[in-house]
């Protein structure tokens, strides 16, 4: 029952052998069908044995044994599988169709956000292939990009944006090179950040990504790697400009996520409300407890910073010695959390579209293999990789990222088990089968296809 290779009932001592099987490819199109498999993987909870999910259009009807759904549901179309679990959640990826990590190359995505989209396109593809059914896109085109996928232009995850990335002036998003009102004229015109200093630019800058329809609100709590003349043990905003910008997020229920490498901007998000930390490079036991008191969600990125470890050539030298140090304070700081019981959701910020290369979207499951070797048992790392992945939107989160009655048809099946061998999620290859919203977009024959 291995290989992704589509098998249909044989067993008759557990069921009844249907009369009308059909490939998975086509169970997209029916309202109800039946996925079956030798081991269940909620997203959630044990792991259950001989079990399987019964399909209502994009919805999870019943989950439970096989025997259990042969008593109600066995006329269904039926499709038997190795390994079925949740679709997966990114929940810190970019999608701005550059192909460098530098200020150029985004400039001249800006520049050309047509030629960004059609990258970006590409992008949305690999991700679904590689069994991820949603991703939180923290600053780039993905409010559009997603209305071309439900309108059904492209096929790719379900996007949750927050457009803009928010900065102060001379933090981490603003471009330290340019000229200031060339930076205004960029937000004005497109540019995924925006810059804002003191209580009301920031609260005025939150309303934008509103109006501009954002599920989650991205902003500087620190400075950053890539950002050049900013330090990332810095804190960037003041407890008054973050306290302003939640209130104004929460007003319209959303929740802010803050990019925070240091300690002093960590602690100052979280006690101004933040609900997730982007990166967390430098928490300690003080950070980790204050996420724990204020119920918020670590988002650790390790992905980033092991890829740029291995494309030095992309950074200049004081931004590659920045890198190592981070490098080196994450890698602790991600055994705290995981030590404390931070609860954790998985985030790769991957963020360039480079076909063929480590940093290329469609790998983003390598971040499983991070969570593991910070502490993680394989089970842990899947539950960060599905179920809490909607707890990173707070109030408006979808019932997804688990196999539950009532929560969304996302789900993936695997050829080999996860459990086991953590590594098989990385990519494609062993994800035998996909399926978003109810609609087979991936089996055994039938990949995945941009359109």
């Amino acid at each position: 029952m291995g290989g992704g290779v589509e098998q249909q009932w044989t067993l008759v001592d557990r069921i009844p052998q249907p009369t009308n099987s059909i490939s998975p490819n086509e169970t997209g199109q029916l309202g109800k069908y039946i996925v079956t498999a030798d081991l269940l993987i909620p997203g959630r909870g044990q792991p259950i044995k001989d079990a399987g999910v019964v399909i209502d259009g994009t919805k999870i009807k019943f989950v439970g044994h096989i025997v259990n759904i042969a008593r109600t549901y066995g006329h269904l179309p039926t499709t038997h599988v190795k390994v079925l679990m949740p679709g997966m959640w990114d929940c810190h990826v970019h999608l701005m169709g550059t192909h460098q990590v530098s200020s150029d190359a985004f400039i001249e995505s800006w520049k050309n956000q047509v030629l960004a989209g059609a990258r970006s396109a590409r992008d949305v593809m690999l991700l679904l292939d590689a069994g991820f059914t949603s991703v939180r896109e923290m600053a780039g085109y993905g409010l559009q990009i997603d209305k071309a996928i439900q309108e059904g232009s492209l096929v790719g995850p379900k996007i949750y944006s927050s457009n803009c990335i928010i900065s102060t002036t001379g933090g981490h998003a603003d471009f330290h090179d340019t000229p200031l009102d060339w930076c205004h004229d960029m937000q004005q015109h497109g540019a995924p950040f925006c810059v804002a200093d003191g209580p009301d630019e920031c609260m005025k800058a939150v309303r934008k990504q509103l109006r501009a329809g954002a599920d989650v609100i991205k902003i500087c709590g620190s400075g950053g790697v890539g950002s050049e003349r900013d330090n990332p043990v810095d804190q960037q905003f003041t407890l008054t400009e973050m306290k302003a910008m939640v209130e104004v997020a929460a007003q319209a229920q959303r929740i802010v996520g803050a990019h925070c490498h240091g300690k002093a901007g960590i602690d100052a998000a979280l006690k101004a409300g933040v609900k997730t930390i982007e990166h967390g490079s430098y928490l300690d036991e003080e950070s980790a407890e204050l996420m724990i008191k204020h119920d918020a969600v670590l988002v650790s990125t390790r992905l980033i910073v092991e890829n740029g470890l291995k494309l030095k050539d992309f950074f200049s030298p004081s931004g590659y010695a920045k890198l190592k140090a981070t490098a080196e304070a994450q890698e602790k700081a991600m055994r705290i959390a995981v030590k404390k019981g931070v609860k954790m959701a998985t985030g790769t910020d991957t963020g360039v579209s480079m076909p063929n290369s480590i940093a290329t979207q469609g790998l983003n499951g390598k971040e499983l293999l991070y969570h593991v070797r910070a502490g993680m048992t394989s089970l842990q790392a899947i539950e960060a990789a599905t179920a809490n992945g909607p707890l990173t939107l707070g109030p408006r989160a979808p019932k997804s990222g688990q196999l539950l009655e009532g929560y969304d048809a996302d789900f993936i099946a695997v050829d080999e088990n996860p459990l086991d061998n953590i590594e098989v999620l990385i990519g494609g290859k062993h994800i035998s089968h996909v399926w978003r919203q109810g609609k087979c977009y991936k089996s055994p024959g039938h990949p995945v296809r941009i359109i």
